[in-house]
């Protein structure tokens, strides 16, 4: 059976840091997507529907029955990195949403993936408190998955990726080595082996200057919106709301 396969999530699946020449985005689930082309020889079927700066609430409410209005055969599903990065987050409801969500991917027959995203909080502020927040919603996503013998992949204990060197200059978004790594645990927990790479990751050099800009460019912008009450993803849409097709021979290298 050919693959249909939908990604659900914030800017961590839409592919934020990931950027193509023109500014458009990739990363990891167009690269699992890409992937999968290779590693069966036949076009994928791919749709996008995540979206920056959305909280697990309006993923599941927006995201989860127009994905599943596509009749995939396989979904992966992230959410609540902007939820425990809020003042205020209701650890309960979140899981109450992914259960949600594993509920209705059951009864539709969609094989799912849930992904913990990386944990970015050694180099962000307050990053104490948002990591023992996605400590216990990791803990008990495992739990969930468990219980329903899910596929999961598990990026926040991912040793690896915490270093500089996977991540963007904002500090919470991955760069593109940083998404290659992440489609290439997916692609493993799918039978399927990752896409060859000879780039090695280096971590920068953080300099004071370099601290002052990032706090300049990114913490300041950021905590403006947070006090506006507005987001990133304001007044955009999905980037493959429908299906696109990914051919085997028409897979980007690196």
């Amino acid at each position: 059976m050919p693959v249909r396969y939908v990604a659900i999530g914030d800017s961590f699946t839409e592919g934020v840091g990931d950027e193509r020449a023109d500014g458009s985005v990739r990363g990891w689930a167009d690269r699992v997507a890409e992937g999968l082309a290779q590693a069966t020889q036949e076009p994928v079927q791919y749709a996008n529907l995540a979206i920056r700066g959305r909280k697990l609430g309006p993923i599941v409410d927006q995201q989860l029955e127009a994905a599943l209005a596509l009749e995939p055969t396989l979904m992966t599903y992230n959410g609540g990195g902007n939820d425990i990065m809020r003042r205020h987050v209701d650890m309960g409801r979140l899981m109450e949403l992914s259960r949600h969500v594993v509920d209705r991917c059951r009864a539709a027959g969609v094989r799912l993936i849930v992904l913990a995203g990386p944990d970015p909080t050694s180099r962000i502020p307050l990053g104490q408190v948002v990591h023992h927040r996605g400590e216990a919603l990791t803990a008990d996503i495992v739990a969930l998955t468990d219980e329903f013998g899910l596929t999961f992949v598990d990026m926040w204990h991912d040793q690896e990726i915490r270093r500089a060197g996977y991540w963007g200059a904002d500090r919470i978004h991955l760069n593109a080595a940083g998404h290659r790594r992440v489609a290439g645990q997916v692609l493993a927990a799918l039978g399927h082996p990752a896409p060859a790479t000879t780039t090695r990751v280096e971590d920068p050099h953080r300099s004071v200057s370099d601290n002052l800009l990032f706090y300049r460019q990114h913490v300041g912008p950021w905590l403006r919106r947070r006090l506006q009450g507005r987001s990133s993803g304001d007044h955009r849409t999905a980037k493959h709301p429908d299906y696109v097709t990914i051919s085997p021979r028409e897979v980007p290298r690196g």
